[in-house]
């Protein structure tokens, strides 16, 4: 039967309690039966507040280190008794481990400058918004491209005798090997992480892991005249 045509809306004084809705359909439109709205929050305050509290937080965390411990410091310096070796603060101990090894165009500007402009570069030159694994797709062709490069970097590493070096970049030529033949998939929880990595990830893990080693050689394994010791023995 054809409904009839009169419609009538009423309105309530409270509309939280008795609320009516009209709705009129033609024949070219369909009615959105379910709709969910993504969740967001507010810049402000809400993630402004978040970030105000936290920077606090850690305000109030490094105050009161340093009012009960002492900054690890040495006595004043003697500028006729220069120190062997003449380490700089840790975080610049990579860098000055590296100049060890290359001239200092290459290991202080070249080098440094490669890897930020890279870092930089990587996520307009693959755009992967879902985060895929990075042997999901052309596994063949992506599998021998990361292959050549390792290649040429180990040859690059072994000329210059930067073995130190070259141990992170073998590691991570392996794992990357293993990823390509892993499946998402896969039984093994180890491989199944391992193949839902992005190439991001796997840029990122690879030069963390090449500041830790080249860190804690500068660290621990160096002598006077930066010679190579045994950090067990004086």
């Amino acid at each position: 039967m054809t409904p009839p045509k009169d419609f009538t809306a009423a309105i309530g004084s409270d509309m939280r309690t008795s609320m009516r809705r009209v709705l009129f359909i033609t024949r070219r439109t369909s009615p959105q039966v379910k709709a969910y709205d993504e969740e967001r929050v507010q810049t402000f305050p809400e993630v402004l507040i978040r970030a105000l509290l936290a920077v606090e937080c850690m305000l109030i965390a490094l105050v009161l280190m340093s009012l009960f411990f002492n900054a690890p410091l040495e006595g004043i310096a003697n500028p006729t008794n220069t120190p062997n070796p003449a380490k700089a603060p840790w975080y610049f101990l990579g860098l000055q481990e590296m100049l060890h090894y290359f001239p200092p165009v290459v290991a202080g500007v070249l080098i440094p400058g490669l890897l930020v402009i890279g870092l930089i570069v990587i996520p307009y030159f693959d755009i992967n918004i879902e985060a895929e694994g990075f042997f999901l797709k052309n596994r063949q062709r992506r599998l021998r491209l990361s292959m050549i490069v390792a290649g040429a970097l180990t040859i690059f590493l072994g000329v210059f005798d930067v073995y130190v070096a070259l141990v992170p970049t073998v590691l991570i030529a392996g794992l990357l090997l293993l990823a390509a033949f892993s499946s998402p998939e896969s039984t093994n929880r180890f491989r199944r992480y391992l193949a839902q990595r992005p190439i991001s990830w796997w840029i990122m893990t690879w030069f963390l892991f090449e500041l830790i080693v080249l860190t804690a050689v500068g660290t621990y394994f160096r002598g006077p005249g930066w010679s190579w010791v045994l950090p067990w023995r004086s």
